[in-house]
């Protein structure tokens, strides 16, 4: 049986952030009941690559957010559309709504409307700045979230352009803090009996998401920079070059890092004072990579990362997507899964006693509109 196997979800979401949520819902187990506007979500038209799939073409990022679930269409203007929301709510467990502060109240459909219909449940709103504060208006997206929370700020080179990180991880990361803020309001439901609001901001998320970069700042004051692949704390813990190309090392403590000069040859480094611990590796880090590049521009990647595998030294490739979807760890593990024909990436969770419910892909929209 699947973990949530019983809960009932409406999700009135679109886009990414609000249906991350539904989909881990979905995965986990859970009924979750897609609702949306005739002309389907946005995601549904971005792309190229698309979805060919029983007369339908969807986008291949829509796929990726909303495996699991069914879809109903309806238009929150009419009274027939009103009327088929509400009724798939009066029962529901969970509702996800990702609209502008306020967007619903005019419809019935916020918390305040439904709460005492169905003092049971559980309704998630995320915004990109949550229901209060002076940016609660503003429409929030990835983008601009990822530039104003400051991840922007320490993500690329010194001295070039910021970077944004590859995907829209302040959407994923709100979607898996919705998806854990619901959880804990159903279990607090077991004992109370009683539904409640949860208020989720992809500011908030973001900040949160900082982790040590926060804690650096915090304890000193200082902003942290963009440092490239270097990590803010540990050295060496980098992208390093060798013959045919480049390798992630990450060295964690000094027992490592002997075992690193060992592999290399450089016992040299390794009776270096200034190597001596980590506080002194990431002060001399320049000299230190200077010195590390001269020795591993002399292995091949494949033959390097196998002696350092061997030696248990934490080291990895820079895979494409393709081929980290080839890796063998990653086909063990099963990630990729083909429900209904269509491929997809499961959920990561794996229970000893429950299972995750993977039968279906995303739902093509509704034709009889």
């Amino acid at each position: 049986m699947s973990p949530l196997n019983g809960l009932k979800v409406v999700e009135l979401a679109r886009i990414l952030a609000g249906p991350w949520i539904g989909q881990a819902l979905a995965d986990l187990g859970a009924e979750v009941i897609k609702v949306e506007a005739e002309s389907g979500d946005d995601t549904r038209s971005w792309g190229p690559p698309f979805i060919e799939r029983n007369g339908d073409r969807t986008a291949a990022y829509y796929y990726s957010a909303n495996r699991g679930k069914s879809c109903v269409t309806a238009d929150f203007r009419t009274e027939e559309g009103r009327k088929t929301v509400l009724e798939l709510i009066r029962d529901a467990d969970i509702l996800i709504e990702n609209f502008k502060v306020g967007g619903l109240a005019k419809y019935g459909l916020d918390y305040d409307s439904l709460k005492d219909s169905n003092p049971r449940l559980i309704y998630c709103s995320v915004t990109g700045f949550g229901q209060d504060g002076p940016y609660a208006k503003r429409a929030g997206y990835d983008f601009l979230i990822q530039g104003l929370s400051g991840l922007m700020s320490i993500t690329g080179e010194p001295g070039q352009q910021p970077q944004k990180v590859g995907v829209a991880v302040t959407d994923v990361v709100t979607g898996l803090y919705g998806a854990i803020g619901i959880l804990a309001a159903v279990e607090q439901r077991h004992r109370t009996g009683k539904g409640q609001h949860l208020d989720m901001s992809l500011l908030d998320c973001a900040t949160a998401m900082l982790a040590n970069q926060a804690m650096n700042f915090l304890a000193t004051g200082d902003s942290p920079m963009r440092q490239g692949n270097d990590h803010p704390n540990i050295s060496p813990y980098q992208v390093l070059p060798t013959a045919d190309g480049h390798i992630i090392l990450a060295v964690g403590n000094n027992g490592q890092f002997e075992r690193l000069c060992d592999v290399i040859d450089r016992p040299d480094l390794l009776a270096a004072s200034d190597y001596a611990s980590n506080g002194l590796r990431v002060t001399n880090r320049k000299t230190l990579t200077h010195e590390l590049e001269r020795s591993l521009k002399r292995w091949a990647s494949a033959d390097l990362l196998a002696a350092l595998e061997e030696a248990t030294v934490p080291a990895g490739p820079i895979n494409s997507i393709g081929q980290a979807f080839d890796d063998p760890q990653i086909r063990a593990r099963g990630l990729v899964i083909e429900p209904e024909g269509v491929k997809g990436v499961r959920g990561p969770w794996k229970f000893s006693d429950a299972e995750l419910t993977l039968d279906r892909t995303a739902p093509t929209l509704p034709k009889d509109n």
